[in-house]
């Protein structure tokens, strides 16, 4: 695979020029190309510039309305709910975040639901942003069927991946996001791309047999959840959090309205952040770095997050492919 260095702030330009052309305005723009050059900044590859032809084959479509204005509207005390225009799910989030922020250090707990977005991007955004504010973060999210659950053939399920953030004062949080499924698609994708192998059952090819070609996995296949029926349970918890109790699309319901663009499918989102200092004490951050402390004296052992926040000190450029760049170049 041919690679070209790219700073920083030119994975940002060239994700918004992209996007801006194609019936973002600023706001929006602004937005998702954040979320994506972040995602690079990372190390998060499958979640970054590898997006952008699909965000924009779904401006293209019309199926994303690129000047998407999302409100916030409360529910209650404790929930908030974003309406997200039909943009991308990086603008609502911008927009009910900091209100669920306040809400959250007031009472508690809040919640926070987003609807008629689409979602492309990781989760891991939402909930360390909520750690970075001394709260911890859950979000979750559906998305078209991709993902056989336990002992069938056929995908129901998304890759519905969920995401965790534990805030630590004076460090970085500790921070998941992890789909569902045994692997992303995203990373299946990349891997297909680049011409890699994937773990041998990642998923089954179109006759239901088990394989480590992500191609066959990708093109008429299915993923497998990971730990079986466990994690086949967790996936259809996420259907019903992120759809049941958002009112939004199921993955079989998202698969049915979307046009199949190569864009993002519409659905919602859930959010949840609770305050350690209101709900356990003011002792909370001390008590908690005895357990980290446990956890990395292990030989072995890492905290959650911890190579995505060293990647995040390299202000170097990062290796994006040529073919990717180039191919982002003729959308604008």
């Amino acid at each position: 695979m041919n690679t070209t260095p790219l700073e920083l702030e030119n994975i940002y330009d060239l994700a918004y020029k992209a996007l801006s052309t194609n019936g973002c305005d600023h706001f929006n723009a602004d937005s998702v190309a954040t979320t994506v050059s972040h995602a690079e900044r990372d190390g998060s590859v499958s979640h970054g510039l590898f997006r952008i032809p699909g965000y924009v084959a779904s401006l293209k479509s019309k199926k994303v309305n690129g000047i998407s204005r999302p409100t916030n509207t409360y529910l209650t005390q404790n929930a908030i709910r974003v309406e997200g225009d039909y943009g991308f799910a990086p603008v609502g989030i911008k927009v009910g975040l900091p209100e669920l922020i306040k809400m959250t250090n007031k009472h508690g707990v809040g919640v926070l639901t987003i609807s008629n977005t689409h979602h492309f991007a990781a989760l891991w955004h939402e909930t360390e942003a909520l750690a970075e504010n001394n709260l911890v973060g859950i979000a979750c999210t559906a998305y078209k069927p991709s993902v056989a659950p336990a002992g069938a053939k056929k995908p129901l399920f998304g890759t519905n991946p969920i995401s965790f953030a534990w805030p630590r004062k004076n460090n970085t949080p500790v921070v998941y996001d992890m789909a569902t499924s045994t692997m992303a698609m995203g990373e299946v994708q990349v891997a297909a791309r680049d011409g890699h192998k994937v773990p041998f059952g990642t998923g089954l090819n179109k006759d239901g047999e088990k394989t480590d070609n992500p191609s066959e996995i990708a093109n008429g296949g299915v993923l497998l959840t990971f730990g079986d029926y466990k994690g086949s349970a967790i996936a259809m918890m996420i259907e019903l959090l992120a759809a049941g109790l958002v009112g939004d699309l199921f993955s079989f319901e998202a698969k049915e309205e979307d046009n199949n663009d190569g864009g993002p499918a519409r659905g919602g989102e859930f959010i949840m952040a609770l305050s350690p200092e209101l709900i356990a004490g003011k002792n909370w951050n001390e008590h908690a770095e005895k357990f980290f402390e446990q956890m990395t004296s292990l030989e072995g052992v890492r905290l959650p997050g911890q190579r995505r926040h060293t990647n995040r000190k390299d202000k170097g450029p990062r290796q994006i492919n040529s073919a990717l760049i180039e191919k982002i170049k003729s959308l604008i």
